[in-house]
């Protein structure tokens, strides 16, 4: 049961790629479900410890969460390989090592958070700057941290620059996500390979909605939009508002501010190259957003 309420609530806060179906009994499911979102409706802040916390106990669950992932995403054409993804996945996570298994529960105790973070302020106009860095933080910037972390322990580096590659990761997926966020509301349908506006539809209300939503000018406007979910002529016009607010220019700046830290982890980096090639990395992310 506790398996099924640790998965459930990954499913339940937005983890799709976790079948629930190949976690549980079918007959258990419904009854499942109903305990998952109780629990989350009254303790959301522990979610993220009852992953982690199975995990850290069972290390071997892992690589077939990872196994699972990659069965589901994967590629590669028929018969490109003797051995199956989940096969390769579940060797490679077993290869890694307590101290990753236990790197990895970590992560995916915070992106469970993160999410549930997320699906707690849907639609709620009131939702803080502070609750979205929360969020995020919690889902794309702790994955790019732990990612750069397995690269620096499993390439053997000391632990200065362990932590140096750790700090890159948090920065760079801040970055990325704002970088999403503003694109969300600037770039086209085609540019972005989905409709835009998409998080405003939603209740998603990311950095450039909540900065617009304080502008005086723009704020009443768009509070007389969102809180709802909304059709296209009403995205479209929220989109427009935040648009022609501040929320697009402070976001850039708020981007910037963590390419500059992330640049700034790089110095504890021996490799001169490596630095080099991290620092242009960052930054190439802000070439696509408004000046």
């Amino acid at each position: 049961m506790k398996l099924a309420i640790l998965f459930g609530s990954a499913v339940i806060a937005g983890s799709a790629a976790l079948a629930p179906q190949t976690l549980w009994a079918q007959d258990q499911r419904s009854e499942t479900e109903a305990i998952i979102k109780d629990y989350l409706a009254t303790h959301p802040d522990e979610v993220g410890e009852i992953v982690k916390g199975y995990f850290v106990k069972h290390p071997e669950a892992v690589g077939q969460i990872l196994a699972e992932l990659i069965k589901r995403h994967q590629n590669a054409s028929p018969g490109a390989g003797a051995r199956s993804a989940p096969d390769r996945s579940a060797a490679i996570a077993a290869s890694l090592g307590t101290e990753i298994a236990a790197l990895l529960a970590d992560t995916l105790g915070r992106l469970c958070q993160g999410q549930v973070t997320e699906v707690r302020s849907a639609f709620q106009i009131g939702r803080s700057r502070e609750d979205y860095v929360a969020s995020i933080s919690g889902k794309t910037a702790a994955l790019t941290a732990t990612s750069c972390r397995i690269g620096a322990l499993t390439g053997g580096l000391p632990g200065p620059e362990v932590e140096a590659c750790t700090e890159f990761g948090r920065c760079f997926g801040m970055v990325f996500q704002i970088r999403d966020d503003i694109l969300d509301i600037t770039a086209t349908d085609g540019q972005l390979k989905k409709p835009a506006g998409q998080d405003l539809a939603e209740g998603v209300y990311t950095l450039p909605a909540l900065i617009a939503l304080d502008d005086p000018d723009a704020g009443p406007d768009l509070r007389a939009l969102l809180g709802q979910p909304l059709a296209q002529p009403e995205r479209d016009k929220a989109r427009a508002i935040v648009m022609e607010s501040r929320g697009i220019a402070e976001s850039v700046d708020e981007a910037r501010a963590y390419v500059e830290d992330a640049k700034k982890a790089t110095a504890g980096i021996a490799e001169p190259e490596l630095r080099a090639g991290l620092s242009r990395l960052v930054a190439e992310l802000l070439s696509d957003l408004p000046a």
